[in-house]
């Protein structure tokens, strides 16, 4: 049997200027990189601290392999849970605030595991309509009755809310939407929840390290306990520069993941060496803190030079800048402009977006130079209109 649909599939994707390819990154991370051979400028990475090239993580990750060997050797339950992921386990729960913390391999198998290890077809999930996939697929694929409240909306979540009868309710949302940039109404939401009853998750991968004095995302910055928050998620592959998720919440929550997630229970862990990498840039991204300011400052600097070239911009205080296009041929053509005078910035088109939303998604590092920023902006203005 051959694949002659798939390829008809395929082809009306590429019709439509929403096909992806792959591009080859041949150095490491940071503000100049080599793509394809080619040596430019990337807006493009969520290494927003700058920590997933630093020399002390290198080295930390040296050091860790050296003591741990590189691969975990078996799931958490059997023999693989190290050291180094303990003690990475007790510094976040430390650090978070939160009585415990569980590693995950990734982001998305969080997410999955979490929503399935609470939820069955006897309870209802609630999800803010921008969440991510891996949210939307974690809802989904537990069979609970799944809802989608209009975006950072809690007024009418609070309506759905009242008119379930579920066993056990769920509250899902990112703390900063990963394709708009701005922030949910934790806060508001939290209250919402508490008063029907229900739980409340948030996926903060976007929020830790930017956000709050020490880097601790959205649950420092608004200054929400275990109580307001009871499930509360971060990745490491983004501001803290290495690779993996976590879990934070009760003892209670935690040994239910453990005995309930599957994809916790049957997964290998995360190489060793990664978790003790970790330790060392949760060190930096709590404790330094000039790293946060000049994002910010950067941030403010791209905000006013955009906005004053015309470009519409979503209202984001994150690093996350998306430049909204509309159209995805013409989200694509600047992306292919800006890649032309040697800066990579990606397009960023449905269904990652909804229809009609396709963008360019700047995103800023505290690596970043205030120079570099200036020359996106020149290049942009360059850019518009078709001029090359």
């Amino acid at each position: 049997m051959g694949f002659a649909q798939l390829d008809a599939a395929l082809a009306e994707r590429r019709d439509a200027h929403l096909y992806r390819r792959r591009r080859l990154l041949e150095s490491a991370q940071g503000p100049e990189v080599i793509v394809d051979g080619r040596r430019c400028l990337a807006f493009c990475a969520n290494d927003y601290l700058g920590l997933a090239n630093h020399p002390a993580v290198r080295q930390a990750l040296i050091e860790g392999a050296e003591r741990f060997g590189v691969g975990g050797g078996a799931s958490h339950l059997v023999l693989g849970h190290s050291s180094a992921h303990h003690q990475l386990e007790e510094a976040l729960a430390e650090f978070t605030g939160r009585p415990r913390a569980l590693l995950f391999s990734t982001g998305y198998m969080a997410n999955l595991g979490v929503i399935n290890a609470l939820l069955d077809k006897q309870d209802a999930v609630f999800q803010d309509r921008l969440n991510h996939a891996s949210l939307l697929d974690g809802g989904l694929l537990s069979g609970a009755r799944f809802q989608r409240y209009l975006h950072n909306d809690v007024d009418n979540l609070a309506r759905r809310l009242a008119q379930t009868e579920a066993r056990r309710k769920l509250v899902v949302t990112d703390g900063v939407f990963s394709m708009d940039g701005d922030v949910a109404d934790l806060p508001a939401l939290a209250q919402t929840c508490q008063a029907a009853g229900a739980w409340l998750m948030v996926d903060d991968a976007h929020g830790f390290g930017c956000l709050g004095a020490q880097g601790g995302g959205c649950a420092e910055h608004f200054g929400l306990d275990t109580d307001a928050l009871p499930v509360l998620i971060g990745t490491l592959g983004k501001a803290f520069g290495t690779a993996g998720a976590f879990v934070a919440g009760s003892e209670t929550l935690i040994e239910t993941l453990i005995q309930f997630a599957r994809p916790y229970i049957y997964t290998t862990s995360m190489p060793p060496a990664v978790a003790w990498a970790t330790l060392t840039s949760l060190r930096l991204l709590r404790d330094e803190g000039w790293r946060r300011e000049r994002l910010q400052g950067l941030i403010a600097r791209f905000r006013d030079g955009a906005q004053a070239l015309g470009f519409e911009l979503i209202d984001s205080p994150t690093p996350i800048q998306p430049i909204l296009v509309g159209a995805a041929d013409e989200a694509l053509r600047l992306s292919e402009a800006l890649e032309a005078h040697g800066i990579f910035v990606s397009a960023i088109r449905p269904p990652t977006v909804p229809a009609g939303s396709a963008r360019l998604r700047v995103t800023l590092s505290a690596e970043h130079t205030e120079a570099q920023v200036d020359r996106l902006l020149g290049a942009l203005e360059q850019s518009r209109g078709g001029r090359g």
